[in-house]
Order: structure tokens, then C-alpha cells, then sequence
């Protein structure tokens, strides 16, 4: 296996472990990093395998996983006004582009504030190097960023999590115990 073929291998693990994608979703984002030099129809081949092993190991997870948890913690903080985003993007760049694009979608007024965490994230967590969120005041006010930052650390605690954050605006708030179990977004 070239090195090419063996980086469009790691990001067809992390896709599928991530459980966000689909086959056909990793197909696409497949074809967008694979150079010259790689065997397109071995890569493609890895694929399928990959998603029944995960698949299979999904059988003997907890009926509520970490990422279930967490994912309920979103839910909880969208009803308080606070837009809530998994897998937002790769990038803190792209997180925040959604979040821009969600808080417009939404009802006038509904949010206050956000969170999210990024695909770069989701790879540390895989790696088991716990979760980071960013977050703050749609305002930029901040107090309120503070604010905004301490419910979201205050919800986390109460579903269960290690919190490491220092309080202020300069950090993201951490949480260094997580196991990363997502379900896959389709069944193979």
C-alpha cells in the first residue's frame, strides 16, 4: 500500500468509526482526497468490511453510549436556547460557519448562545483523547460567553461527564473521559 492509500485508509477508519456517514458518504468524501497513485477500487473495497466490523462491535456497546449521552445534552441545550452542533464541520472555522447557518435556519430569537464540536475533534475522541467543545454568546458578549460556557459545563456534569474547564473564554471546554461509541448512521 503506497502512503497515499494508506492516509484515504485512515480516513475511511475514522469516517466509518465516527458513525456519522454512510457508505455512499464515505464513497464521496473518499473521492475527494484519493491521488493518482491510489488503487481506487481496493480503497473502495475497504469499505464495506470496515462498516460490518464496526457493526458488529456496535452489539456489545452499552445500551446508552457516551455519544448518546452527549447527544442528549445537545438536545437539552437546544431547548435552552443554546445551539448545540455535533460533527460540525472539520474545522473550528467550518464549526462556527455552521452554527451561522443553523442560528438563521432557526426561529428568530430562539438561540443565545452555541456549542459544537468539529471533525478534527470526533478524530481526537476516536483516538480516545476526549472531546472538545467550543461555545459562546451569538452576541460576543463576554460575560455571557462565561455564562453560556458554564450551563453547557453544567449540563455535561449532570449526564455524567469529567468537565476540565478553566471557566474562562480562552479554553474549550474538555472532556477527557470519553469513550467514543456512535452508532452507525445506516446498517450494512
Amino acid at each position: 500500500m503506497t502512503d497515499s492509500e494508506q492516509h484515504v485508509s485512515d480516513s475511511v477508519r475514522q469516517w466509518v468509526w465516527s458513525g456519522f456517514y454512510t457508505h455512499d458518504d464515505i464513497e464521496q468524501m473518499m473521492d475527494d482526497i484519493v491521488d493518482d497513485d491510489c488503487d481506487v477500487d481496493a480503497l473502495r473495497s475497504l469499505i464495506g468490511p470496515m462498516l460490518r466490523e464496526k457493526q458488529k462491535a456496535e452489539r456489545s456497546w452499552p445500551a446508552v453510549t457516551d455519544c448518546d449521552r452527549l447527544g442528549m445534552v445537545f438536545l437539552d441545550l437546544h431547548e435552552r436556547g443554546i445551539c448545540a452542533l455535533a460533527n460540525a464541520g472539520y474545522t473550528q472555522s467550518d464549526g462556527y460557519a455552521d452554527v451561522a447557518e443553523a442560528v438563521a435556519d432557526a426561529p428568530d430569537g430562539h438561540y443565545a448562545g452555541y456549542c459544537f464540536y468539529h471533525g478534527q475533534d470526533v478524530e481526537r475522541a476516536i483516538e480516545g483523547h476526549g472531546v472538545m467543545l467550543a461555545f459562546g454568546d451569538l452576541a460576543d458578549d463576554e460575560a455571557r460567553s462565561v455564562q453560556v460556557g458554564q450551563a453547557i459545563a453544567d449540563a455535561l456534569r449532570q449526564a455524567g461527564f469529567q468537565v476540565d474547564w478553566d471557566g474562562s473564554t480562552q479554553t474549550r471546554i474538555n472532556l477527557p473521559v470519553f469513550d467514543w461509541k456512535r452508532r452507525a448512521a445506516e446498517k450494512v
